[in-house]
């Protein structure tokens, strides 16, 4: 099956409903070579969006990409790239854990830096910001694409209210309106999505573009007896997942997904991504990849998701209710 493109919420900004992304694996486990590779093997099976974030890796993760979009000379007409800003990479006020104007207006420039562009297509505020009045960070994000730093702004892992507060503001003094969330979204993990954004779709249009689809590696299955040497849950910095990753009450609706995929002949990856890239609300689902042969693997999640049909969608259903 050939790569589908999505409209991005309300926007005319089409993106490949599989894209690739770079949190983990873009510093710990990827170095520059092997990331071109899997950044390559991305681009060739269609996907054209790219994400990142300043906090991956402290700005390295952005550093990594930009110089392999470089030695891969894509013409940056041909894919669109995001970052994320809020964490921050300097220990200091106003420089971390923050949405204020002085630190966007900064973040933005060190970014661009960092990945080599004049610009990125999205931007994405990482976290709320409890501290910095909405309409500040509004204005700062509005201002940022009024200066052609990004072309559209959004959201991720806010709540329903944060956003509809964004943009009543941006509405109300005319701005750039936040187009965007960025939540996580898998099999496990359903209720933001499909219940706590369920009128923000209808009301301003919002755009999707969801991350986990395997909920950390648990779908995929290797997980099942443990944490392997080598998998995310076995990296420095990421001990707080082994719980979620080793829960036997996870593992064993994993188990039961498991049947299904082998009855669909197809991976429990390949079946996580499909199914979350049947719901029409995401935009795109993104992945992630360490080699080569998982981008591949990846990729034939397209394949599998014309087999999830409704009586498959309502037995995947009633495993994880």
């Amino acid at each position: 099956m050939d790569m589908e493109y999505r409209r991005l919420g309300r926007s005319g900004l089409q993106v490949s409903v599989l894209s690739f992304g770079s949190w983990v694996t873009f510093g710990p486990q990827l170095d520059e070579g092997l990331g071109a590779d899997c950044l390559a093997a991305a681009y060739d099976a269609g996907v054209n969006f790219f994400d990142n974030a300043e906090g991956y890796e402290a700005g390295k993760s952005e550093s990594i990409m930009g110089r392999a979009i470089k030695q891969l000379k894509w013409p940056r007409y041909s894919y669109v790239i995001s970052t994320k800003l809020f964490w921050g990479i300097h220990n200091m006020p106003n420089m971390k854990n923050t949405l204020n104007r002085k630190y966007l207006s900064q973040a933005i420039d060190g970014s661009l830096e960092r990945l080599g562009l004049d610009f990125v297509d999205l931007v994405f505020c990482h976290r709320a910001d409890p501290t910095t009045p909405i309409e500040e960070t509004v204005w700062a994000m509005s201002d940022m694409i009024t200066a052609g730093k990004a072309l559209y702004w959004g959201t991720s892992e806010w709540t329903a209210d944060e956003i509809r507060a964004a943009w009543d503001i941006a509405d109300k003094h005319h701005l750039h309106k936040p187009l965007m969330e960025q939540p996580q979204y898998n099999i496990l993990w359903r209720g933001r999505v499909e219940f706590e954004y369920a009128r923000l779709y209808r009301d301003l249009g919002l755009g999707l573009t969801t991350w986990s689809p395997l909920a950390s590696g648990l779908l995929t299955g290797k997980y099942l007896d443990g944490v392997p040497d080598g998998s995310r849950g076995a990296l420095p910095g990421y001990e707080w997942l082994q719980g979620t990753l080793t829960d036997p009450d996870r593992n064993t609706k994993v188990r039961n997904l498991q049947k299904v995929a082998d009855d669909l002949d197809c991976t429990l990856a390949q079946l996580s991504i499909a199914w979350c890239a049947k719901n029409p609300r995401v935009s795109t689902v993104i992945t992630g990849a360490s080699r080569v042969s998982q981008v591949e693997e990846n990729m034939l999640a397209l394949d599998v998701m014309p087999r999830l049909d409704a009586a498959v969608m309502a037995r995947i259903d009633e495993i994880t209710r």
